[in-house]
């Protein structure tokens, strides 16, 4: 199961406390004050890791505590520094505070580091309170206690290419065919429920392009209807956008009809989404009603498309070096 999305409650270290301690040895008796510093503790610390594949790890485990510094000692010891606690996140990761609502960070290159929450400060042994007035203090002060907070953490998948269309419209077996991942197909609806993520290499160029089969919409996603916005914040960050149209649409629905409501759909969540790149491919053109449907699309649309059978693998290369040049053209 590709886990998405999870709420985290998280806590920073707090600091150690500072010692009071006299230095008392045989012929000084009144050595003075000689108690430590508390340690700070330790933080919160999230790493953007590109080995990680969602957020499985944290769907069990609502929360995470760094360790407490300790607290400081006589003869002048400071107390150990706790450690940090450490949350490794895939790229895409955007972090809330569930109490505001605000994004408070984003994970997107590898090895990136965020600070999320500061360890308390470690208390003053009473050695700094030593004065010309008061050789004895008996005075220190506590650790300060770390941050804390709740957190939600969201995945943005982040991919080159993201495939766009209605459930059964044949994005799965697109993506199997083209990349070497192999989500579920089946001839029913929904058969994706959770974003996958295939590689399309490019031996020639000696490179690749990651794209990524996002749940079928549905009318009403744009108010989170069915997947609603589970599916439309896979996409954001994809260059370019695959319309996936059933052309042979054996349920007689019309195919220009679905790609105006793909567009709608996508207006509505976000109109930035509308000004990216893509590209419309005709699929299913081994079926019957294939050249009808087409020619009805292309007279209401006067969109160019890419006919495409992942059956008999027709178009796929095509597709391909479309998509190489539309990613790759600077």
């Amino acid at each position: 199961m590709f886990v998405d999305e999870v709420t985290v409650a998280l806590k920073a270290g707090d600091g150690g406390d500072g010692c009071i301690s006299f230095r008392r040895e045989k012929y000084l008796p009144k050595g003075g004050p000689n108690g430590g510093d508390g340690g700070s503790g330790g933080n919160v610390l999230l790493i953007c890791d590109e080995n990680m594949g969602d957020l499985t790890p944290y769907r069990f485990k609502g929360h995470a505590k760094a360790r407490n510094g300790e607290p400081g000692r006589g003869r002048d010891q400071y107390g150990k520094n706790g450690e940090d606690c450490t949350l490794r996140l895939p790229p895409g990761t955007i972090v809330y505070d569930t109490a505001s609502g605000f994004k408070v960070a984003e994970l997107l290159d590898h090895e990136q580091e965020v600070l999320l929450l500061q360890g308390g400060q470690g208390g003053m042994g009473n050695v700094h309170f030593k004065s010309s007035t008061n050789q004895t203090p008996r005075e220190s002060t506590p650790g300060k206690p770390g941050e804390s907070g709740e957190f939600r953490f969201v995945i943005k998948t982040i991919a080159d290419i993201g495939l766009v269309g209605f459930p059964n419209a044949g994005k799965s077996t697109l993506i199997s065919c083209i990349t070497e991942a192999r989500p579920k197909t089946a001839a029913y609806p929904f058969t994706t429920l959770n974003p996958n993520v295939g590689v399309i290499h490019y031996e020639e160029q000696h490179d690749r392009l990651f794209l990524a089969d996002i749940p079928g919409l549905i009318e009403g996603a744009s108010e989170n209807r069915g997947l609603g916005h589970r599916f439309l914040r896979h996409i954001e960050r994809c260059t370019v956008l695959v319309f996936v149209i059933d052309m042979a649409a054996q349920d007689g629905r019309k195919p220009f009809e679905d790609y105006a409501q793909l567009l709608e759909e996508l207006r509505l969540y976000d109109p930035a989404l509308l000004e990216k790149e893509r590209l419309v491919v005709a699929n299913k053109m081994d079926l019957p009603a294939f050249e009808e449907n087409l020619k009805a699309f292309q007279e209401e649309t006067k969109v160019p498309v890419i006919e495409l059978s992942c059956l008999e693998e027709q178009g796929l290369d095509n597709l391909k070096d479309q998509l190489y040049q539309i990613v790759r053209k600077d």
